[in-house]
């Protein structure tokens, strides 16, 4: 395996990998641009990435930025995991979003207005939960049915 190239100056897409590591829609447009930008050890990307290692929701996305952070010689913390909300407030969303629907709407409609009213907290959850997510949201939803 060759060691990976770490240059010191900013990628000529810049403005779009920082775009893409910031877009709360997409948790995977973040990790891409988050591991992409760590082949260029800049003040600039390590704003970035200590930004996205102490900010964002998705655990994984944490985890990948300070593995970055410490390859390029950074001192920092991998923060613990969060243990009930990911995002602030999320079983709030999905009240108002189950209280949108009709009485007898299914799982499929609340996950795709969820999704449609507030892809951030779909996104979020989806990153975070991983495989396990349309199992994790099914529960949500019959929890929030009681």
């Amino acid at each position: 395996m060759s060691k990976k190239i770490i240059k010191n100056e900013l990628p000529e897409n810049y403005e779009e990998l920082k775009k893409a590591a910031n877009r709360t829609s997409s948790w995977r447009a973040r990790f891409n641009a988050i591991e992409e930008l760590g082949n260029y050890n800049t003040s600039q990307v390590i704003d970035i990435l200590n930004t996205r290692l102490v900010n964002d929701p998705v655990y994984k996305i944490q985890e990948l930025a300070y593995r970055i952070l410490l390859e390029f010689g950074e001192d920092v913390q991998l923060p613990a995991p969060k243990k009930f909300e990911v995002i602030k407030g999320a079983n709030k969303v999905f009240l108002r979003v189950k209280k949108s629907l009709p009485a007898d709407h299914t799982v499929e409609e609340f996950a795709a207005k969820l999704k449609r009213m507030r892809i951030d907290v779909y996104d979020a959850y989806e990153g975070e939960k991983g495989n396990d997510f349309n199992t994790w949201l099914e529960n949500e939803w019959k929890n929030l049915k009681k």
